[in-house]
C-alpha cells in the first residue's frame, strides 16, 4: 500500500496549524515542493503571527490540477495537521464535513493562560464535530529515535499515506530541505511516522470488516 486515498483528485487542501518553534512553516514547504515535483500545481501561503514567541501558526497548501488561490476558504479544508492540540480546536472551522485532523497529542500552554484553562480532552472535542481524527505522539517518537527536533517528520511521515505523492519524492525533498547532518534521522522519522499511519490504517479497516460482517 503506498497510500490511503480518502479525497478525490481535484483540488486538495490542506491547513497545518501549531506554535512558533515547531517547524511548521519547513513541514509546509516540504509538502508544496513534494506537491509540485509530482505534477501539481501548487499554491501555498503561511501566516505566521507572533511565531517566535510561541504564538499561533498557520499555513495553507492546495494542490491540484489548477489552483487559483493560496487561501482556504472556512468550511474547505480536507485535512488539518495539528502540531498542538489548542491549535487544532481553534482552527477547526477550515475543515469541511467529514474532514479529517491529524492530531499530535502535545500541549503546550499560552504564556498568558493556566493550566487549568487549558481544554481537557481534544480529540474527544474535535469527535463531537463529526470529524475523522488520527492521533500520534509524535515527540514521543521524535525522542525514541534520539531527536526532538524530527516531531514534525514524523508527522510528515502519518500524512503522506494520505496524499498521492511517491516515496522517492518524499524522500528527494526533504533531504534538499533539512541541514546535511539531520537528512539521516529526519528519513527514519518520516519512515517512522508512515509506518505507524499504516498500521492504523490496517487496524481501522479490519475493525470495520469485523463489524460489516456482524450486521
Amino acid at each position: 500500500m503506498s497510500y490511503v486515498r480518502i479525497f478525490p483528485v481535484s483540488t486538495t487542501n490542506i491547513i497545518i496549524t501549531g506554535t512558533g518553534g515547531q517547524g511548521i512553516v519547513l513541514a509546509s514547504r516540504i509538502i508544496a515542493q513534494v506537491a509540485f515535483k509530482s505534477g501539481f500545481d501548487v499554491k501555498e501561503s503561511e501566516i505566521h503571527g507572533m511565531a517566535q514567541r510561541g504564538g499561533s501558526v498557520i499555513s495553507h497548501i492546495r494542490f491540484g490540477a489548477l489552483v487559483y488561490s493560496p487561501n482556504i476558504p472556512s468550511g474547505m479544508a480536507d485535512i488539518m495537521v495539528a502540531l498542538e492540540e489548542l491549535e487544532a480546536l481553534r482552527h477547526l472551522h477550515f475543515l469541511k464535513s467529514g474532514g479529517m485532523v491529524i492530531l499530535n497529542k502535545k500541549k503546550i500552554l499560552p504564556a498568558v493562560a493556566e493550566n487549568k484553562d487549558y481544554p481537557q480532552n481534544v480529540e474527544h472535542l474535535i469527535k463531537q464535530e463529526v470529524f475523522i481524527v488520527n492521533s500520534i505522539d509524535a515527540e514521543k517518537i521524535a525522542k525514541e529515535l534520539g531527536n526532538s527536533k524530527v516531531e514534525n517528520s514524523v508527522i510528515l511521515g502519518f500524512l503522506s499515506i494520505f496524499l498521492p505523492f511517491k516515496e522517492e519524492i518524499w524522500y528527494e525533498v526533504i533531504t534538499n530541505s533539512v541541514p546535511p547532518k539531520t537528512v539521516e534521522i529526519n528519513i527514519k522519522a518520516f519512515n517512522e511516522g508512515r509506518r505507524l499511519a499504516k498500521k492504523n490504517a490496517i487496524l481501522e479497516q479490519g475493525i470495520r470488516n469485523s463489524t460489516e460482517a456482524k450486521t
